[in-house]
Parts: C-alpha cells; sequence; structure tokens
C-alpha cells in the first residue's frame, strides 16, 4: 500500500512539472498478462493463503518475483524500467536468501508500529539471524504518519525508477532539466 502512495504521488508531480499523463497511454508495455498474473498471486498468497505452509508460500512468492521480472526484461528499454528492475532485483535477492521472506529489522517494525511477531506468512517480517539484512526492510516510516511501515532500499531504486519513467513518458520539463533521453519504448 505504501509504494501505490508514493507511486500515486509520482505521478501527481508530472502535471506540476508541466507533463501531460495521459501520454502514458504512448507506451507500448509487453508482457502486461504477466505482471499482472503475478501481482494476482501475491495477492492470493497474502490475503487468501497466509496460513497455509509457509515454505511453500515463501516458494510461490519467490517465483512470482521471478515472473514479474520477466515483465521487466521484456521492457527494459523504456526509461526508467531499468531502475525498476534493480530495485526488484535487491529485493528479491533479500526475499531468496531469507526463504521466501523479507527480512526486517526489528527497530524498523516497532518504529512503524508494526508487530514484530505475527502469525501466518508475511512478505515482510523479523527474522532470525537474517541474511543480507541490509537488502531487507531497514527503514521506517514511523507510527502515527499516514502509511506508518517499514521499507527497503530496493523499494526506494524501483519508486525512483517509476519517478522517471513517468517523468520522461509524460514530457514534463523535469527530464530535460536534470538531461535524461528518452529512449523509445520498443
Amino acid at each position: 500500500m505504501l509504494l501505490l502512495a508514493i507511486l500515486f504521488v509520482c505521478a501527481a508531480s508530472v502535471p506540476l512539472a508541466g507533463g501531460r499523463l495521459d501520454r502514458l497511454a504512448d507506451l507500448r508495455f509487453r508482457g502486461v498478462g504477466v505482471l499482472v498474473a503475478a501481482l494476482a498471486v501475491q495477492i492470493l498468497i497474502l490475503a487468501v493463503l497466509d496460513g497455509a505452509d509457509e515454505v511453500l508460500l515463501g516458494a510461490v512468492y519467490l517465483a512470482t518475483l521471478c515472473t514479474a521480472g520477466l515483465f521487466i526484461w521484456s521492457n527494459r528499454r523504456i526509461v526508467g524500467i531499468p531502475l525498476i528492475g534493480l530495485g526488484g532485483v535487491l529485493n528479491a535477492l533479500a526475499i531468496a536468501a531469507n526463504d521466501g521472506v523479507m527480512p526486517a529489522r526489528p527497530g524498523a517494525l516497532e518504529a512503524a508500529g508494526r508487530p514484530i511477531v505475527e502469525e501466518g506468512f508475511r512478505n515482510s517480517a523479523a527474522v532470525g539471524d537474517p541474511n543480507l539484512a541490509w537488502l531487507g526492510d531497514t527503514f521506517a516510516i514511523p507510527a502515527g504518519w499516514p502509511l506508518a511501515n517499514v521499507f527497503s532500499v530496493g523499494d526506494v531504486i524501483i519508486v525512483i525508477g517509476a519517478f522517471v519513467l513517468l517523468h520522461v513518458a509524460c514530457g514534463s520539463r523535469l527530464p530535460r532539466l536534470v538531461g535524461w533521453q528518452a529512449r523509445p519504448s520498443v
């Protein structure tokens, strides 16, 4: 939810920088069905099947990340997509190194007002002796703030990639100010 809210703010910044959101319709993404299927399975395992076998759900979760990676690879020539992919790879590395769970720093969970120990499968949770902990959910939006939650360096890179994609594709003034060049959306 946090990531979606931040992406909404990124999109809202486009008109403020002189861009037109309707230009997003000109983008031609490949493999959209693959991405939608991966996201649907993620929603299913996180919201419906969270009480099932945690090892199985972790493996399925990792498979959805790989599936989403196919979408990223198919669209790698679109400006911003490589950054989104880099963020996704960093998140996937942390998740794969921790048996299908994004390791969350207990202090970050506490700061965000989230429980440190939860029942059932969670895509982000405190993990005993985590591998690649620095790639995990180590940052927090504090409890009491809107959308209090934890997030990772990969999430930050994903948001930067989406910001770049939106501003370049929508023709805002910002890309010209910093020298970003649009590449064709083949």
